[in-house]
């Protein structure tokens, strides 16, 4: 029987973290009362004393938030393609011989979210913004789109990050300024990656029928964008889909139970968010 029973979130600010409710939430629903899932608040500097004071025995892994999806990845001895496709690793586990191995759920769990919306191929893309979830967006897009993506952005400086890691993934790039957001929804498929508020001016310049929508963010839900998108009669889906889709890849990993409970976490993620 595993004693590697804890595992934990870190990252800074880390308080809003659903990561806890989700993860315990999957360990109630399969009678896994003798698991642990923490958060703690742990800045880029305080990151390498902290995981060397993790006791391999006892911890199966950690998931990672900002800013520590790139701080993490110089600790690791193994580092799998999708986290180092996007330069991020959310997920690091840990083997029972002590080694750490980083990964990335957010490329696939954008991915099965998507498909659970029955959303598998689309012929062309657009994306919003240039950060690090616009990274695993567009690797996820590398994926499922046939065509040309779109990315809008704020600056040259991102617009050539975003070019470079395009030629890395293969996909077909072109890239537009942020203040022609709006025409990204006439594409098949737009994911949103940017903060609270930034795609707000873009939901009265919507095209009639505008295309799926996949908005990062989960509170406040919905979003201006999000709201106006599914008044049109699109397909909406937002950042707590995202949330339960990479957890429950992180679960699977940690546990080495498949399939995860999705069903449960997503309920608990519901809960919570309603709640406030």
């Amino acid at each position: 029987m595993t004693t590697q029973l804890r595992a934990a979130v870190l990252g800074s600010p880390i308080a809003h973290s659903l990561s806890p409710v989700l993860h315990r939430a999957g360990y109630a629903a399969l009678g896994m009362a003798e698991r642990r899932y923490d958060r703690f608040e742990v800045d880029e500097a305080a990151l390498p004393g902290f995981v060397a004071g993790l006791d391999a025995a006892e911890w199966s892994g950690l998931s990672l938030t900002m800013p520590l999806k790139r701080a993490i990845m110089p600790l690791l001895d193994e580092i799998g393609d999708t986290a180092r496709s996007v330069d991020a690793v959310n997920t690091v586990v840990f083997g029972p011989d002590g080694s750490r191995r980083g990964d990335n759920t957010d490329v696939p769990g954008l991915v099965n979210a998507l498909r659970e919306r029955g959303i598998e191929k689309v012929e062309a893309a657009a994306v919003l913004g240039a950060g690090a979830t616009a990274s695993s967006a567009l690797a996820a897009l590398a994926e499922i789109c046939t065509g040309e993506v779109a990315v809008y952005v704020r600056s040259a400086e991102r617009a050539a990050e975003m070019r470079a890691l395009a030629d890395r993934l293969g996909v077909r790039l072109r890239t537009e300024p942020w203040e022609r957001g709006a025409e990204a929804l006439a594409a098949p498929l737009t994911v949103s990656t940017t903060p609270v508020g930034a795609t707000d001016g873009f939901a009265a310049g919507l095209p009639a029928a505008p295309g799926a929508l996949f908005d990062v963010l989960y509170h406040p839900w919905p979003t201006a964008l999000a709201a106006a998108c599914a008044e049109r009669g699109s397909v909406v889906l937002g950042g707590l889909d995202l949330l339960v889709h990479q957890a429950v890849l992180q679960f699977e990993a940690f546990t080495g139970v498949r399939p995860g409970p999705l069903a449960a976490m997503r309920e608990a993620g519901e809960t919570a968010l309603a709640a406030g």
